[in-house]
């Protein structure tokens, strides 16, 4: 790794360290159920995601006065993606849900700076770090202003890879605290543009205090990723292992590249490495 994208790293956990120990509140829509992977757009790449998610049978009760109850709520986000280089990714979310009785809410927006080592998807070891940025509408949040910090820390083998973002949402006020909230992901690859696993979302409560074991939200997904033409396709359903959590959800993700941006020197570079290494090495025996 460049010395510049090491100290790009360091830079961005002094941020995470000073954001945590400032006043802050609790953040709590869900608008986006992923685990992410450390793969981004290509440098120049235009990209968008459709993230949807239904509460089929969920939560009666609103988190906080005033806001929506998850029952039966349509929640999601359209997300526009911008390669900036080979390690950073902006994005751009307008998240909106639709409560049980048909009504539309807007939750107004996000920024997002997601930083990565480059060509994740090719690496057995890949890691990152993502700041998202939200001014959110009461009906989602007791906190107008909301930053969520998600490492990324990922190991693939093979056809296997085992992924987790030990998540940490943060709103800015006196309503709250920051909140931990991990995430993880297990799949297998069963071919090019197949794979299946299981993700499983949690919210655990107040870093400085967590909720007891019975509020807090566990929630076990089996997810399916596949390809239709030049879309890609996350889809899954979950349940809720606990009485804090919704017990059935269903969620997708819809994405396509918009652009076709430039391919990577380092990743040419990294696959030209290897055909000299399987050169030199010759054919493999049975």
């Amino acid at each position: 790794m460049s010395t510049k994208l090491v100290i790009g790293f360091r830079r961005c956990i002094l941020l995470a360290a000073i954001l945590l120990v400032a006043t802050v509140g609790k953040a709590l829509a869900i608008d986006e159920i992923q685990v992410y992977n450390a793969e981004i757009a290509k440098v120049g790449q235009w990209t968008l995601q459709l993230h949807l998610n239904y509460a089929i049978n969920g939560r009666k009760q609103p988190d906080f006065p005033g806001g929506l109850i998850p029952h039966r709520a349509l929640n999601g986000t359209p997300e526009l993606a911008y390669g900036i280089t080979e390690w950073w990714e902006l994005g751009f979310y307008a998240p909106f849900a639709v409560d049980q009785n048909g009504t539309p809410y807007s939750n107004a927006g996000k920024i997002r700076h997601l930083f990565v080592i480059p060509n994740a998807a090719e690496r057995e070891f890949f890691y990152g770090v993502n700041f998202e940025f939200s001014y959110a509408m009461p009906q989602f949040s007791d906190t107008k202003w909301n930053l969520e910090i998600r490492p990324i820390i990922g190991i693939r083998n093979g056809d296997y890879e085992f992924i987790v973002n030990p998540i940490v949402d943060v709103g800015f006020g006196q309503n709250g605290d920051a909140v931990f909230a991990p995430a993880a992901r297990f799949a297998r690859k069963l071919n090019e543009t197949l794979s299946v696993g299981v993700e499983y979302y949690t919210d655990l409560g107040p870093l400085k205090s967590f909720q007891p074991f019975n509020e807090q939200q566990h929630n076990i997904y089996g997810v399916i990723d596949f390809k239709i033409g030049r879309f890609d396709i996350n889809a899954g359903v979950g349940y809720g292992l606990t009485p804090g959590s919704d017990r059935l959800m269903a969620k997708m993700i819809i994405g396509t590249d918009l652009t076709d941006g430039q391919s990577s020197k380092s990743a040419q570079s990294l696959r030209s490495f290897r055909k000299f290494d399987t050169a030199l090495s010759g054919p493999s025996r049975p």
